[in-house]
């Protein structure tokens, strides 16, 4: 009879989730509670691991059934071996090149040529690593906004990509961001690899952090959703002629933006599309 602690140290349950893009990194926060621990980003969605069996599965049902009355979600389970998953990760996770301008790499990535801009960020299997169409989106808009000598609030900054590059384009002080304390972990890290020194980190939402004065630049790539419910408190600490920077939503999603900001004197100076997805730049009008 074979000995089933051995066997199950061999093998690992894969969960693959398929979902709307908005909802991953919520459904990834929730599933790291029932046990899962290493995640991977796909085109439809993620997939998590745990050793064979270390979960909660009714907790696990629990979070299906709660979100399957939001959105349409798909879990399917099953059973894999063991493998080296820096390695696995690491075929699959390419370097961003944007605009011929801005390369945002790992560490074990080739620099095959000068780019004015570098961001080197630590790879992580949790929680999304800034490679979408919005993270381009919004670093694309960053290159053609003065940041120089500028004090920026990074809302919402998961891997802090947009601090980094704010910074790297001269601003005086960044004030980033996020509810997740993966990403706060995640960020400082980046940050430090990328020697930005003038980055302020932290863990929490904007209504409950002490943060004072005002920004000369706000950056939020978040989903729709918080967008609306925050777009008030953005402008409250924008300075007068200061740029709202947005992405995190659909093309669809523009109208009902741009409406929320016209009640709060931000006046549309740009938008930008890259597949489905849009980012809008807007002015804080005095």
């Amino acid at each position: 009879m074979p000995n089933l602690l051995a066997v199950a140290d061999m093998y690992y349950t894969r969960l693959q989730v398929i979902c709307n893009p908005d909802f991953s990194e919520i459904l990834m926060a929730e599933i790291a509670e029932v046990g899962f621990d290493t995640f991977m980003e796909t085109e439809k969605g993620f997939e998590a691991y745990v050793e064979l069996e270390k979960y909660d599965k009714e907790r696990l049902l629990e979070v299906k059934e709660r979100y399957g009355q939001q959105f349409p979600l798909v879990f399917y389970q099953d059973r894999i071996e063991k493998q080296n998953w820096n390695e696995e990760w690491e075929k699959s996770y390419q370097p961003i090149i944007v605009e011929d301008r801005c390369l945002i790499r790992a560490e074990f990535h080739k620099i095959e040529k000068d780019y004015p801009y570098v961001i080197t960020i630590t790879p992580k299997m949790s929680f999304g690593t800034g490679h979408h169409q919005t993270t381009y989106l919004m670093v694309k808009a960053q290159l053609d906004i003065d940041h120089q000598q500028k004090r920026v609030m990074d809302a919402g900054c998961g891997t802090a990509i947009l601090s980094i590059m704010a910074s790297k384009r001269g601003a005086k002080e960044v004030i980033a961001f996020d509810i997740d304390e993966w990403s706060v972990i995640n960020g400082n890290e980046n940050i430090e690899v990328n020697q930005c020194t003038n980055i302020s980190l932290q863990q929490g939402k904007l209504q409950e952090l002490n943060i004072t004065g005002t920004f000369d630049i706000i950056l939020a790539n978040i989903n729709k959703n918080v967008l609306l419910s925050e777009i008030k408190l953005y402008q409250q600490y924008l300075l007068p002629g200061g740029l709202l920077l947005l992405s995190g939503f659909y093309t669809h999603d523009i109208d009902d933006l741009l409406k929320e900001c016209a009640a709060f004197n931000l006046q549309e100076a740009r938008r930008d599309e890259r597949e489905t997805w849009a980012s809008l730049l807007l002015k804080k009008i005095s």
